[in-house]
């Protein structure tokens, strides 16, 4: 899952960034409002937390302006504010959720996990597709009540499957979502092919019902 961080404050950034890494997660960052806004226009993400007190301008507004497009990323403010106005303000336009500085981590972390259980998962804890169940608090991947050994990248790239069943993938959507955004750097997504075709092997090593399907010149889809 993808997180991006717009906060300018460099050692906050940091702390936050080592330990959403240290859980697995792919993090990004945009130092202002304006390179806020074009990672936001750029790419989705499973999880925004974005500071109210920029440098170039105000996370208010940027939380409009993402309103504005229409994107479903969940929001998170992260702010030394902790005026009861300004929650209102933040969770009146959009925000899923509040949090004031300074936090705990672990705080931090049970908040983006509940946000993106309920964008993201429909509430559920467990993901279920056919006879696949995929725990995400613990990363754990069960078929017929089995448990399937996956390395990162092709737990993050099931994950990613199993909350878009039956629907198309690009490459490069599937690339953006499970390698970040420097992916834009790599000449070619071949190594999509290969990512697949490992999984869908170890799927069937323990009897899936689900397969991958290949739709000639667009990507992949979960059937």
């Amino acid at each position: 899952m993808k997180i991006l961080i717009i906060e300018d404050e460099p050692e906050l950034k940091n702390i936050v960034q080592s330990f959403l890494e240290g859980e697995q997660f792919i993090v990004e960052h945009a130092k202002d409002y304006s390179s806020g806004l074009d990672k936001i226009i750029s790419y989705e993400y499973d999880c925004i937390l974005l500071d109210i007190m920029l440098p170039d301008g105000n996370g208010i507004d940027l939380l409009r302006e993402i309103k504005a497009m229409h994107k479903k990323d969940p929001v998170i403010i992260l702010s030394a504010k902790d005026s009861v106005d300004d929650k209102v303000s933040g969770l009146e336009i959009g925000a899923d959720d509040y949090l004031a500085k300074p936090f705990h981590l672990a705080e931090l972390m049970a908040r983006i996990k509940s946000v993106i259980r309920r964008k993201r998962q429909d509430g559920e804890h467990i993901i279920s597709y056919k006879n696949i169940n995929i725990d995400p608090e613990n990363r754990r991947v069960l078929i017929n009540n089995e448990e399937l050994i996956l390395n990162r990248k092709e737990y993050d790239l099931l994950y990613y499957f199993m909350i878009h069943p039956q629907k198309t993938l690009q490459k490069t959507t599937l690339a953006e979502a499970i390698w970040g955004d420097y992916i834009d750097q790599a000449d070619s997504l071949d190594f999509i092919y290969s990512q697949i075709k490992n999984l869908r092997k170890k799927l069937k090593s323990l009897g899936s019902e689900a397969d991958f399907q290949a739709v000639y010149g667009i990507g992949y889809k979960l059937i």
